[in-house]
């Protein structure tokens, strides 16, 4: 079976509760309301399957540094949250938009930046000739899609935020920390994905 419809077939109703938004899930709205942005979670079709991720710059407006999927804002011209994936997984990593096979869009996510980010599930070839944008992106690596799955991995960690403590996820590959709003939506998808 092709990996785009195994993962299909293994998406489910999830298992426990979902995370919602940075802050607990109580991020505020801003005055503006959210801001519509997207990610792409792309899963490389190999036998044992990774995911991309990047580490972002340090001198980023928002989550300067940090470990996340490719993504960002969705623009008018995007048609929506699928097209703002793909075109800002080209711009950041340049990940051809017609090598990806969307999934699925999987559950939105809340951050205290003002963003309702809807992930984009999809499967691109294994080994692609890939290239950081050099403003935005110091590195692409891809973590497997089984560590990222396992709930051993999920660790809880909080810190305090505003005068109130926060509480999120962080996974520890190597010398990477993945945390914040990319740490929860990988263990939203844990939740939804039975695998292998």
């Amino acid at each position: 079976m092709m990996l785009a419809e195994r993962l299909r077939t293994r998406l489910a109703a999830p298992t426990g509760p979902l995370q919602t938004g940075d802050l607990n899930g109580q991020a505020p709205m801003p005055d503006g309301g959210w801001r519509p942005a997207a990610v792409l979670i792309a899963v490389t079709d190999r036998a044992e399957p990774g995911v991309l991720l990047t580490q972002r710059t340090g001198d980023l407006r928002t989550h300067a540094g940090q470990v996340a999927f490719p993504g960002g804002s969705i623009d008018p011209q995007d048609g929506g949250a699928i097209g703002a994936a793909l075109r800002e997984a080209a711009e950041e990593i340049a990940l051809p938009v017609n090598a990806a096979e969307v999934v699925a869009t999987l559950d939105r996510y809340h951050t205290v930046t003002g963003f309702e980010v809807t992930p984009v599930l999809a499967v691109v070839p294994a080994d692609l000739p890939l290239i950081p944008h050099p403003r935005e992106v110091d590195a692409i690596f891809e973590v497997p899609l089984a560590f990222l799955l396992d709930p051993a991995n999920h660790w809880r960690g909080s810190r305090w935020h505003d005068g109130r403590e926060r509480h999120y996820y962080e996974l520890i590959f190597g010398e990477r920390r993945i945390w914040g709003a990319t740490a929860a939506m990988i263990v939203n998808l844990a939740q939804r994905l039975t695998w292998p």
